[in-house]
């Protein structure tokens, strides 16, 4: 019932490398919850992904560390729709938008110098700040 999830190019999932399992849904829905089994559950081996070179594995690591499963599968579930078959195609979406954004690189950050008038704001900040704390001390009046 699944199918490779084309990407970007030639990476793409293989049909072998997802396997699919329809469980019921949680939440409202009325007598239809306990009967059909809308939810859908992917578990996609990441190993399997083609096209992929080593840095875009990295990045997709990454951005999915917490949805892996413990033999290392990615861990894909949604129950959006009432309709498995849309449930699915939700799921093999999200798939390919992780995978399409890990393969986009990483932008560098250029460091830049602060503004003179941001340091001028920081300064004044400070300043207000401190008058503020001594003004809480005791006077020389207060302890008499």
């Amino acid at each position: 019932m699944t199918h490779a999830i084309s990407v970007k190019g030639s990476v793409f999932v293989p049909a072998e490398a997802i396997e699919m399992h329809a469980v019921r849904a949680s939440g409202p829905g009325g007598q239809n919850v306990n009967k059909v089994a809308s939810k859908v559950e992917l578990r996609v081996d990441l190993s399997l992904i083609r096209g992929m070179d080593r840095e875009g594995r990295r990045r997709l690591l990454h951005l999915v560390g917490k949805r892996l499963d413990a033999v290392g599968r990615l861990r894909v579930t949604s129950q959006r729709s009432r309709d498995q078959y849309r449930n699915l195609e939700d799921a093999q979406r999200k798939v390919h938008d992780w995978i399409a954004l890990a393969l986009e690189p990483e932008k560098r950050r250029i460091r830049t110098a602060p503004k003179p008038s941001s340091n001028l704001k920081r300064l004044e900040a400070k300043r207000i700040r401190s008058e503020h704390k001594q003004n809480r001390r005791k006077t020389s009046i207060d302890e008499s």
